[in-house]
């Protein structure tokens, strides 16, 4: 038994060691949980887990390398020294090395059980050097965000604004992946650290604000609770948060899973089984009548891979990470069951920063396409749509990594491209369903364009026919067997097949 670990669980060797080594363990055993049992125990009574304990549970068993964690909060000028070792540990930020799954990354976490979580001047020096040590060491980041924003009081820091502190850049700057865990309290400074990240995964009690409360009552904003402050219920369905859990232990396994799609080597996995079957049978007869993609995107993935991000956020788009074949990737689908799948100004925004988030963790993107279009119309446009609808189509001609695209039923105008990444020969591979249709426009709407005219100088009753023909035409006219005749997509698949088309062809990317 090593001796670290004997002093992490409070167990004390039963041999003296060396003049100088006794005091070291002695305060590293003051950095551990056992050595503030009353506080832990509060803690775990609100059913929550330590700092600590969240490390623990997230990085391999024997591999979470600390540093920093002898500093004490910047107090000493009104505090005992004693009294800030024992109630100060590591001054509330602890951080380190380790592997997660077998994966190395760099893990970082406030302690709310120091004042709260701030983050204090040492605090800062610590993350400055974590990252820049993430940096240069190309590690994937956890960072577990809950506290209070910045601690005033540190006054053995001499400083005036405190706005020179290195954290909020290096950690903007970390082009390797970077996800926050919220839970609890997150304001200020935390805040912004968590919406830094890549993506930001929270528990059902988080709280996540630009402020805390008495930043908002300092100006003069009014009184409010912490927990009025940004809640769950506010930062899901705008989008702030990507993925929402039941407690840490769920985030916990979420991070795991995410860390999981770094990894880019692809075991050996069946390529078709018994549930590709269903896809023949997955769109409605009735090509007006909407259906939930989510199962589709879960048949053509492996089996348990599926993480949604953002589901409550313009659910009219879907985004989620997952394992096809082996290989990690990103999947965008329209959501026909939302706005019939027309891509609003939220959904290209969601889309955009789906696409860059693939594009820096390397994932390839498989996009399955079933949209009339972009939203159109003068509320549409009061949201941003031409800005939020170009970042969208920017994001996916930019990408470097493998693009391949599915139209599962309608691939109509602008829309449609966009989700091909600007072009339907912009993917590696553009393939589609039999019953798919694809056009410049919805067809309905395109006849009575062409036809404006023409209809109308018809009487009412006559016009109506007429316009059902000639969609019936253009609907035949549109098929996919007929765009592939005119290799404007590369192929015409049995849905069955999907899997294995989308596997070939990263594969061989």
């Amino acid at each position: 038994m090593s001796v670290r670990r004997d002093f992490e669980t409070g167990n004390l060797p039963d041999w003296e060691p060396a003049s100088g080594v006794s005091e070291v363990l002695a305060r590293r055993y003051l950095t551990t949980d056992a050595a503030r049992q009353a506080k832990v125990e509060a803690w775990h009574a609100k059913g929550r887990r330590t700092a600590r304990e969240n490390i623990a549970d997230l990085v391999d068993e024997g591999s979470f390398v600390e540093y920093g964690r002898f500093v004490t909060p910047a107090q000493e000028g009104t505090r005992g020294l004693m009294d800030l070792v024992l109630d100060g540990p590591a001054d509330g930020i602890i951080g380190g090395t380790a592997t997660i799954g077998a994966r190395a990354c760099a893990v970082l976490s406030y302690d709310y059980l120091v004042m709260a979580g701030t983050q204090g001047m040492r605090g800062h020096r610590k993350s400055d050097r974590l990252i820049e040590v993430a940096t240069r060491m190309s590690l994937p980041t956890v960072f577990f965000t809950e506290g209070g924003g910045g601690r005033p009081g540190d006054v053995d820091w001499p400083m005036v604004s405190a706005l020179d502190v290195g954290s909020f850049a290096l950690w903007g700057a970390l082009t390797t992946p970077r996800i926050a865990v919220v839970s609890g309290r997150c304001f200020a400074g935390n805040a912004v650290l968590a919406g830094s990240a890549d993506l930001r995964i929270a528990t059902p009690d988080a709280n996540l604000g630009m402020a805390g409360p008495a930043m908002i009552s300092g100006g003069g904003l009014g009184d409010f609770a912490p927990e009025e402050i940004g809640p769950v219920s506010d930062q899901e369905p705008n989008g702030v948060l990507d993925v929402v859990v039941d407690d840490e232990a769920d985030a916990v396994a979420v991070v795991k899973r995410i860390i999981g799609y770094l990894d880019q080597t692809a075991p050996t996995t069946v390529l078709d089984d018994r549930r590709q079957g269903l896809l023949r049978d997955a769109l409605p007869a009735n090509d007006r009548e909407a259906f939930d993609v989510c199962p589709v995107v879960e048949t053509i993935a492996d089996e348990d891979t599926v993480t949604w991000l953002r589901p409550a956020y313009a659910p009219e788009l879907v985004t989620a990470l997952a394992r096809i074949g082996g290989h990690p990737v990103g999947v965008v689908a329209n959501q026909s069951t939302h706005e019939a799948g027309a891509i609003t100004a939220d959904a290209s925004r969601k889309a955009a920063d789906f696409l860059e988030l693939c594009e820096r963790w390397r994932l390839p993107v498989v996009s399955l396409v079933d949209t009339p279009g972009f939203m159109v119309g003068p509320d549409a446009e009061r949201g941003g749509l031409v800005r939020e609808a170009s970042r969208m189509v920017n994001a996916g001609a930019r990408l470097t990594t493998p693009l391949i695209g599915i139209v599962l039923r309608r691939g109509y105008g602008l829309g449609a491209q966009a989700m091909l990444g600007g072009s339907t020969h912009r993917p590696l591979m553009t393939a589609a369903w039999p019953t798919a249709h694809l056009g410049p426009m919805g067809l309905e709407g395109a006849v009575r364009l062409g036809m404006a005219k023409q209809l109308a100088a018809m009487p009412p009753d006559e016009r109506e026919d007429v316009v059902h023909r000639a969609t019936a035409e253009m609907r035949d006219h549109a098929k996919a067997l007929n765009a592939a005749r005119h290799f404007e997509i590369d192929d015409v698949i049995d849905p069955i097949a999907t899997r294995a088309l989308i596997v070939a062809t990263i594969s061989r990317a």
